[in-house]
């Protein structure tokens, strides 16, 4: 049954998840919010939706990048490179990203009368991210049940699970993550030596899957 709608990026995670669960995902739902590397993930995003038949929204978020700080915003050289931890990447928070994109995604699902919303945080983000969180989820699944008249609930499946057991789940899956994207310097390449690279490429070695990622080094 179609009753979820997936926030989705197009990076490795929320791929997983579309292919995972496309039996019943509605409506995947993009933001654009003007970092970096949108543009690489949407173009992925849309080449999954489209190969399975699922609808795909792609929202603007304009006043991002006008109002919210984040090195995520600033261009690919205020992006830290290095390991993927607390100290080096706290810059690339945009404040409260998820609890916006959040409470658009629950306010489409009341209006495509659909019971859930669903996203790809994992273990690995809750250090960094607030709004990655357990606790995040299960508060802002019961504000939104509250808050909606067909009590929409808020799905985290892969909240408790490292993002080298997401990527052995696609392996699974079949998915060729060469078309998804991870860089947060949103290049022409992976970088490589981001956070984001660094941990992509931990993920796949874990799963035993060969890297299909163009890096530029």
């Amino acid at each position: 049954m179609k009753d979820t709608i997936l926030i989705y990026s197009g990076g490795m995670d929320s791929t997983t998840m579309l292919y995972e669960y496309q039996e019943r995902i509605a409506i995947a739902v993009s933001f654009d919010y003007g970092s970096n590397h949108n543009t690489k993930e949407i173009a992925c995003a849309k080449t999954h939706c489209l190969r399975l038949g699922v609808t795909h929204m792609v929202i603007p978020l304009g006043f991002i990048p006008r109002y919210f700080r984040s090195s995520l915003l600033d261009g690919a050289e205020a992006i830290p490179e290095g390991s993927y931890d607390d100290e080096n990447m706290r810059s690339t928070v945009v404040p409260f990203r998820n609890g916006i994109m959040l409470s658009i995604a629950v306010g489409l699902a009341e209006s495509y009368n659909l019971q859930y919303v669903m996203m790809a945080n994992h273990g690995g983000d809750h250090t960094i991210y607030p709004d990655c969180r357990p606790e995040f989820v299960d508060a802002f699944d019961n504000a939104s049940k509250a808050g909606t008249f067909n009590g929409v609930s808020l799905l985290s499946p892969y909240v408790n699970l490292t993002k080298g057991d997401i990527a052995k789940r696609g392996k699974q899956l079949c998915i060729d993550y060469a078309e998804t994207w991870s860089c947060y310097k949103g290049g022409e390449k992976h970088c490589g030596r981001c956070g984001t690279c660094v941990e992509r490429r931990e993920a796949l070695a874990e799963a035993g899957i060969d890297d299909p990622t163009e890096y530029e080094d």
